[in-house]
């Protein structure tokens, strides 16, 4: 009975905090049909927020996969003062409230600030605009090329890095003979987990980005301002597209998690 209690409680937890919400979304999304769905989705302001989180994903997955590698190696292969506290910061982001990370932008690169004010002279604007959102999705998804990556590196060794050395391969062919094919699958884990967090961020791309309409909205702020100015057919549209992307992204994560 005990064991049963546990199932059914266990069930009705996700039935009411996880599978509720989402069907009702579903249904308010195409309770009048499919028309409506695409008339909002395709409106102008919608496609601009669909434009700029696809920008914002983007280059924080591409940043992220580029340092998250390379910090990898650097944490397992070798050995230097002040690794501890640097594998101690990478985990930063996962305890940093996401709008701390936001007001901490602003501070350094906002228009009053010394680095920020130097920028604007430069013609450069951070913060309002792309570059400081996409500096928010990096921050916020910075550990999770990394943390996937570690793991593998430190199970395959070194061995075959050095005999790839021995027999005359330079760091490059090395890299991407032995490294990279070793890694890929924990490498692609990690990478759409980097994705879809990025998407799926507000708290801290909603401090910097101004929220300006068709400039800097991403999809979870425009599904906001649509549903605060009572359009709901937008927001619920916006939200269940959102949503399918979070059930792709639960699938690839399951196909390309790697085993053990």
């Amino acid at each position: 009975m005990a064991k049963y209690g546990l199932r059914a409680l266990a069930l009705l937890y996700l039935l009411f905090l996880l599978v509720l919400p989402v069907v009702l979304i579903g249904w308010r999304t195409f309770e009048n049909g499919l028309g409506p769905v695409l008339e909002a989705l395709t409106t102008p302001q919608a496609q601009s927020a669909f434009r700029v989180t696809l920008i914002v994903a983007f280059w924080a997955v591409l940043a992220n996969t580029v340092f998250g590698v390379g910090t990898a190696i650097l944490l397992v292969r070798h050995d230097f003062p002040g690794k501890r506290l640097l594998n101690a910061l990478i985990d930063l982001p996962m305890a940093v409230s996401p709008v701390v990370v936001g007001l901490a932008l602003i501070l350094v690169y906002g228009r009053f600030a010394p680095v920020g004010g130097w920028l604007e002279n430069l013609g450069v604007q951070i913060i309002f605009s792309v570059p400081g959102m996409v500096m928010a999705a990096v921050f916020i998804s910075l550990p999770l090329v990394i943390r996937e990556v570690i793991p593998v590196l430190e199970e395959l060794g070194d061995e075959q890095e050095q005999a790839a050395r021995t027999l005359g391969a330079g760091p490059w062919q090395t890299f991407r003979r032995i490294t990279i094919p070793g890694i890929r699958w924990a490498l692609a884990y990690g990478v759409v987990l980097c994705l879809a967090r990025a998407l799926g961020e507000y708290g801290a791309v909603a401090v910097v980005s101004g929220r300006l309409v068709e400039k800097t909205q991403t999809l979870t702020l425009f599904v906001e301002e649509r549903f605060q100015n009572f359009d709901e057919a937008s927001a619920f549209a916006a939200a269940t597209a959102l949503a399918l992307v979070a059930v792709v992204t639960l699938l690839l994560t399951k196909i390309l998690r790697p085993k053990g």
